[in-house]
């Protein structure tokens, strides 16, 4: 007999919860409550390794120093390393021989970019998630599947638009970026920004507007309404927060709202805004 609807839908909801928490594994076909169980049936401790094993095992990996390093010195760095890079394909380059933030130790891959960077329109977002780490591109996920609906229905693609992220390595178990991490990695999307010289730039969720716009309210504040980007040249983009795809996944009554922000980008590019 199959579930009703109801139960169906709630159970999708608790699948794309935990997707989007970062849980893409399990580990028994049960779940267990290892505090309801007898402390005799409780496996037991491991005992401790023999001596020769111990000193025959490998060392854990240490970071290396940059990444050790104070936050300030580590951002500095970034910097200079950035404002190297003559082109997208040079400052990719330099980002993947970057040591400096430690995501990158737990990462399985860099997640620089996707689309056209010569298209008009560059969408920022805030760092990969589980499927965008394991391919090497920003929004390949549910969350991608979304971005893409939400172009076609302004008559864009990939093909015409450059995608990123603040953050090109996906924090361990999809948590929030650390402001450390976000202030070591702000250079590159910087450069990035500049190297591809969009006319305008999509803030894909609250965390991109902030950093990039410098606002202080939050995004349902901010969604909607025209800034402007600055970047370090002089050069002035327009720039425009609007929801992020995961966000009106967990909120799908707040795609109306998602539907407005690319009607005013659409006609931003037709020349009607």
């Amino acid at each position: 007999m199959q579930d009703a609807p109801s139960d169906r839908d709630a159970l999708q909801a608790l699948l794309d919860f935990h997707v989007e928490a970062g849980v893409d594994l399990a580990l028994d076909e049960t779940p267990h409550n290892r505090f309801a169980e007898p402390k005799a049936e409780r496996a037991p401790a491991k005992a401790a390794a023999p001596a020769s094993a111990t000193a025959s095992a490998p060392p854990p990996r240490a970071l290396p120093k940059a990444a050790a390093a104070a936050p300030e010195e580590v951002a500095s760095m970034a910097r200079e390393q950035a404002r190297h890079a003559q082109s997208l394909e040079e400052l990719e380059a330099i980002l993947a021989g970057f040591d400096g933030c430690a995501l990158k130790f737990s990462a399985k891959n860099l997640a620089f970019a996707d689309g056209n960077p010569e298209g008009r329109v560059m969408l920022v977002g805030e760092a990969p998630g589980a499927d965008e780490d394991r391919i090497g591109k920003p929004f390949m996920g549910r969350s991608g599947q979304l971005l893409d609906r939400m172009l076609a229905t302004i008559g864009l693609d990939r093909s015409q638009v450059y995608v990123a992220n603040i953050v090109p390595w996906r924090p361990p178990g999809n948590r929030t970026p650390t402001p450390q991490e976000i202030a070591i990695c702000k250079p590159f999307i910087a450069r990035q920004i500049e190297l591809a010289s969009p006319e305008f730039v999509l803030c894909l969720g609250g965390p991109a507007a902030q950093n990039l716009l410098g606002l202080k309210d939050g995004i349902l504040r901010t969604r909607g309404r025209w800034f402007t980007y600055k970047t370090e040249d002089g050069r002035e983009i327009r720039a425009l927060p609007t929801l992020h795809p995961a966000y009106l996944l967990r909120q799908p009554l707040q795609k109306r709202l998602g539907w407005r922000d690319f009607q005013a980008l659409r006609r931003a590019l037709d020349g009607r805004e």
